[in-house]
């Protein structure tokens, strides 16, 4: 958790609690259902908390909000979002059910209320629209927009697109995509070794 505060000053006490529990939680499940890499649970917080909170480091998500996390798996980064913006409502999507099925048991045990779950595959939703897709290293970049497309409303919000974080050399992956994304550097944010080579994008819906 140190490591989240080191970046972060302003959580409620709320907030501080709902985040110091996700270690324990995630590992008891862990040991269950294989919900996130076994390796990554040392640094935790470091891999999989702050990675996704990089979002909130040039986003913010206001009341009313309807964010979708394409691709949720263990609940990256959608789970901790909800935490940080618990007036924005966050639908987690993916095609695993038992992984879901942990998300909402997490949920429920830290008192989150802004979160769902919805088993199916993006390109199956028809009747529900977003003003944000976000995403981590699920797919090409070219297939997460064409998934993402569909169910974006447009509006005027500045976050009003696909987010998604991702790592390697990406400059093929991006030129193949057709899209024109804003691209982050997730080292010049966060100092860890880790967040070398990774970054986010954001796709605007024009």
């Amino acid at each position: 958790m140190e490591i989240i505060t080191h970046y972060f000053a302003d959580f409620t006490p709320a907030q501080l609690a709902q985040l110091g529990a996700l270690k324990e939680l995630y590992t008891a499940w862990n040991e269950k259902i294989n919900v996130i890499s076994r390796k990554d649970m040392d640094a935790f917080y470091e891999h999989h908390v702050l990675h996704s909170l990089a979002i909130t480091t040039q986003f913010e998500f206001m009341a009313g909000q309807e964010i979708m996390d394409l691709g949720a798996g263990g609940g990256f980064p959608g789970l901790p979002l909800a935490i940080f913006f618990p007036e924005t409502q966050f639908l987690l999507v993916d095609s695993i059910n038992k992984k879901l099925k942990v998300v909402n048991e997490i949920a429920a045990e830290i008192g989150l209320k802004n979160l769902s779950t919805l088993h199916s595959r993006a390109e199956d939703i028809r009747n529900r629209k977003f003003d944000t897709v976000v995403s981590r290293a699920v797919a090409p970049l070219k297939d997460l927009w064409h998934w993402s497309k569909p169910v974006l409303r447009r509006n005027q919000l500045p976050a009003n697109g696909l987010i998604c974080l991702k790592g390697g050399d990406l400059s093929e992956e991006i030129f193949e995509s057709g899209c024109k994304p804003h691209v982050w550097e997730i080292e010049k944010i966060f100092k860890e070794p880790f967040f070398k080579e990774k970054f986010l994008l954001f796709t605007p819906y024009k």
